[in-house]
């Protein structure tokens, strides 16, 4: 019984990394089209860039647990990271690539100790993928311009959605309004 358990986690693992390889890889030479965003939170239209890959600057910049959230797809402990119940006015950009990823607007308190809120600013700065790791299945939220792991998106969030995109602190850099 545990072999049969542990081959089914591991093929879940390796469809997740299969998944994780593909979804990575952006059509038409590694571009993206994103909508970008001033601080204040007003849009200034959809563009088309290179996909933002700097993983020697990232270890680098980002502290210890920033880099394994983001990069190695791990997850902080819940209500451990100061700024998950901020709840004032602003814009919340990828802390690798400042991709503008959530408005304030949309913030909501969960209960869960992570930052939540019922969509992203627009929905070509996000990416949705699949995750089968651990075996169980859920939706992990990327950044579509770095592809930073976010968190995971569930369909228990409030109205007009419906849904909870479950974010890492650190995996966000907010900027207040102005």
């Amino acid at each position: 019984m545990q072999r049969r358990h542990f081959l089914f986690v591991l093929s879940g693992i390796t469809m997740a990394l299969a998944t994780r390889s593909f979804a990575g890889e952006a059509s038409g030479n590694d571009k993206v089209t994103v909508m970008q965003f001033s601080d204040d939170g007003k849009s200034l239209g959809r563009v088309t860039l290179s996909k933002v890959r700097k993983d020697a600057e990232w270890k680098k910049r980002l502290s210890p647990l920033a880099y394994q959230v983001t990069r190695e797809q791990g997850t902080e402990r819940a209500f451990s990271q100061p700024g998950y119940d901020r709840h004032e006015p602003g814009l919340y950009r990828c802390v690798c690539c400042d991709d503008a990823l959530f408005d304030a607007k949309a913030k909501y308190d969960s209960g869960t100790g992570w930052p939540s809120f019922w969509q992203p600013i627009a929905p070509e700065n996000v990416r949705e993928i699949a995750d089968h790791l651990f075996g169980m299945t859920r939706t992990e939220v990327q950044c579509a311009l770095c592809d930073a792991h976010l968190g995971h998106v569930f369909d228990d969030g409030p109205k007009p959605t419906g849904l909870r995109y479950c974010m890492n602190t650190v995996a966000l850099r907010f900027v207040p309004k102005s």
